[in-house]
Parts: C-alpha cells; sequence; structure tokens
C-alpha cells in the first residue's frame, strides 16, 4: 500500500480503516515488539494496549500528537518511540510506563517535560533533540540512572546545575544549540565519557583535563579560538585537534588552523536496553 493511500486513509478515524493501516496485526507478536512507524497513524489503535507483555513499540514518523489512556495497561514496556511526530506536551501516560529504559521524543514540538517524568526511574536513555526546549527540564536531573542523554538542536543556553547528580551518565549530546560558553557543570562531571557542543557559539573551551572518564569531545564549528586541553589518550574533533597544531601569536595577531574532520553524530540505529 502506497504512502499516498495511507495518508489518505489516516484522516478516517473508523476503525476499518485503522486496521487498514495496521495490516492486520490482531496479535501480540512473538518478539514481543510492534513497530508502527510510518504508519501515518493519528491515533494508537486501542486493541494494541491490550498485549500487555509488549517490551517495545515503536510509533516514530506519524501524526500523533497524543496517547490513550489506556496505554498504562503496557507496564512491561521498555522501549518507546515517539520521535518524528506532533507532540506539543509529553502525554503524562507515558509517566506510568514504570519499566522504560530508553524513551526517544526528538523531533516534536516540546517545549518542556512533565514533572511526572521522575517516575520513570529505570530510565537510561532519553532523546529529545530537535525540539523547542529553551531550558534542559530539571526534572532529567532527577533521572538518577540516565546514562544517554541526546538534547541536541534545540535553544538551549545554559545547563541546570543539578544535572551534576546524574553520576551514572556517560554520554551528552548538545550539538546545534545557543550555548555561549562551555556549560561550567560538565566540568564537575568526571563520569563522563562523550561531550558533544558540535556546532554552539562557544568562544573559549577550559580544560577538560582532569576529566579521567573522558574518551572523546566534539566541539567542532564553534567560533573558538583555542582547542579544550584534554588528557593523554582522549579524542578530540575539531580546530586545532590531534591532526592540526593550535594558533599560534606571530605580532599579536592569531594564526588561525582548520581542519576539515566532521564529528561524529550521535548513533542512529536506536539502541537495545542492556
Amino acid at each position: 500500500m502506497g504512502n499516498s493511500l495511507k495518508a489518505i486513509v489516516a484522516f478516517v478515524p473508523s476503525d476499518e480503516c485503522q486496521k487498514y493501516l495496521l495490516e492486520d496485526l490482531e496479535e501480540m507478536p512473538v518478539d514481543k515488539m510492534v513497530d508502527l512507524s510510518g504508519r501515518q497513524l493519528r491515533r494508537l489503535p486501542l486493541h494494541i494496549c491490550s498485549f500487555r507483555e509488549l517490551v517495545k513499540l515503536y510509533l516514530s514518523d506519524n501524526n500523533l500528537n497524543h496517547l490513550p489512556p489506556e496505554l498504562e495497561q503496557l507496564q512491561n514496556l521498555q522501549i518507546l518511540a515517539l520521535d518524528f511526530n506532533n507532540f506539543k506536551a509529553l502525554p503524562l501516560v507515558v509517566c506510568t510506563l514504570k519499566q522504560l529504559c530508553i524513551l526517544y521524543l526528538g523531533n516534536n514540538k516540546l517545549c518542556s517535560l512533565p514533572l511526572e517524568l521522575r517516575l520513570l526511574q529505570n530510565l537510561k536513555t532519553l532523546w529529545i533533540e530537535s525540539n523547542c526546549l529553551q531550558h534542559l527540564p530539571e526534572v532529567v536531573c532527577e533521572l538518577s540512572l540516565l546514562k544517554t542523554l541526546h538534547a541536541g538542536s534545540n535553544a538551549l543556553r545554559t545547563l541546570p546545575a543539578q544535572l551534576r547528580g546524574l553520576q551514572e551518565l556517560r554520554t551528552i549530546w548538545l550539538s546545534g544549540n545557543l550555548l555561549s560558553e562551555f556549560p561550567p557543570v560538565l566540568l564537575h562531571m568526571p563520569f563522563l565519557e562523550v561531550i558533544d557542543v558540535d556546532r554552539n557559539a562557544i568562544r573559549f573551551f577550559p580544560s577538560l583535563a582532569h576529566l579521567p572518564g573522558l574518551k572523546l569531545v566534539i566541539y567542532d564549528h564553534n567560533p573558538c579560538r583555542n582547542a579544550p586541553k584534554v588528557a593523554k589518550g582522549v579524542r578530540r574533533v575539531g580546530r586545532w585537534s590531534e591532526e592540526s597544531p593550535e594558533p599560534r601569536k606571530r605580532s599579536g595577531a592569531v594564526i588561525e588552523i582548520t581542519l576539515d574532520e566532521r564529528p561524529t553524530p550521535p548513533p542512529t540505529d536506536k539502541p537495545e536496553p542492556e
């Protein structure tokens, strides 16, 4: 069935049309995974909520802007993908799914996250990239097991000091924001392994050599005049990284040497829970 026909059928809310979009998905798959990505869905079919043993639910790339309260029945759900939809607010029913390990919310229209998100204490991976966030919601700092945070392509100018309490956090992606300085809180997070601040407005980088866990820092496409100093063995991606020296001063002028290497983006494949 072509995408154009799906798009037309999606406007018709009848159960028959919704089943047509689902291509006769009537029983829970043996692998306990349902992938309804790219089906032009405007609402989640209620019978999916009866699959109480479901572990993975992918709803990416649809036209969803709400979820039914019956979703609360999926208490075994570990992965929920809601990216590339039309959510302006995170449905509170998502916060009742306390076994969630991985939550994808990227490419929506979110300006905030509800305080109820703190109930997801098993969450290890949170993707909130490409939304309308001007501040990193402080409730994120209450997700004590969080290991990976992707908050790129928003409008963040700072990070909350409470972020340092996330001692399990290993990877933070902040590319494509409005950071004018390197976030000070990251200097107090020695357990971080990957820091990505590519495509911001940072003019000066402090030393990161004191961060013992650091393995990779991506700082390209910033108007900086220095590279962050790092410990031996840490990879830097940006101007004046390992492949070329930092600027040299001659008669008061700074000679800048650029690097063609491009930063490594966050992984596109959705990971499995650990």
